[in-house]
């Protein structure tokens, strides 16, 4: 709310650019069609936000977010102009499961088939997890078999300049659990850009048919604690959460990897096909 008065204040809302800003609730299917209304595609990328930065993130928030997320995709189906959604899940919605294989050698990797345990997250009160695995199953539940592409983006911690000062709720809300991530191989961070371009590329790609289901997004994966302790001085947050390495620890492998390929073939496709169509372009003017 107060970042759009601020664009209205200086003139920024895209009112000369054919751009408008409007507001509705998520909880409000009538209203989020009125918003929807004459738009071809919806991006849904709201995520909760805590203005005193005290509560964090709650059972009651995950709860809210999965009918959230019913409420906006069902919107989508009954707003005649809307065909494609891309949806901005977690990579936390991946990598929480009960079934830790921890004696094998070999990293297991985590990918886009991989979906985290609602109990799990439940017992140990990984609410920010809880939440993005429970709203991302019920997107796909509330567009199976509608007339909706869909297509759901997981991205790791988001980082960039000043993103995680203004979006604390989640940045913090997402390192619970950091320790074990950390020493998983899980705790990974994906740059605001990166990100953001995934998302035009997934919606880019939805119209010829080539991007479908669910997209893993992180540009690093954090390995050392030190690494972790940055991240921590940054948001603001006590030290000492990251383990100390044991002794002869940085020999051992992860015992899992996590998997992007699905994007990166999806991201260095649609770059090639906008290389070939500037050239060809070029080339004839």
């Amino acid at each position: 709310m107060d970042k759009l008065r601020e664009m209205e204040m200086f003139g920024e809302d895209g009112r000369d650019g054919g751009v408008s800003t409007v507001m509705a609730n998520v909880m409000d299917p009538d209203g989020l069609r009125r918003a929807f209304d004459g738009c071809a595609g919806v991006f849904h990328t709201s995520a909760f936000v805590d203005p005193g930065g005290m509560s964090g993130y709650t059972k009651h928030m995950a709860a809210l977010e999965a009918q959230a997320a019913e409420r906006v995709i069902e919107a989508c189906v009954r707003t005649e102009s809307v065909r494609k959604c891309v949806f901005t899940s977690s990579l936390l919605a991946c990598v929480w499961r009960q079934d830790y294989p921890h004696d094998r050698r070999c990293p297991t990797t985590i990918d886009e088939s991989c979906w985290s345990d609602e109990s799990f997250c439940r017992d140990n009160k990984l609410w920010f997890a809880l939440g993005k695995t429970a709203a991302e199953k019920a997107a796909w539940r509330a567009a199976r078999g509608r007339d909706l592409k869909l297509v759901t983006i997981c991205p790791a911690l988001v980082t960039g300049p000043g993103f995680r000062r203004r979006n604390s709720t989640a940045s913090i809300a997402y390192l619970k659990g950091a320790r074990a991530m950390l020493a998983d191989g899980l705790l990974a961070t994906a740059n605001v850009e990166t990100v953001a371009e995934a998302h035009v590329h997934a919606y880019e790609a939805m119209g010829d048919n080539t991007a479908g289901g669910r997209y893993i997004c992180y540009d690093h994966v954090v390995k050392r604690p030190e690494e972790f302790a940055e991240l921590e001085r940054q948001l603001g947050l006590p030290g000492g959460a990251a383990p100390a390495p044991a002794h002869g620890s940085d020999d051992r492998p992860a015992r899992f990897e996590l998997c992007k390929r699905k994007l990166s073939r999806l991201m260095s496709s649609r770059r090639r096909c906008a290389y070939d169509t500037y050239y060809s372009v070029a080339f004839e003017v």
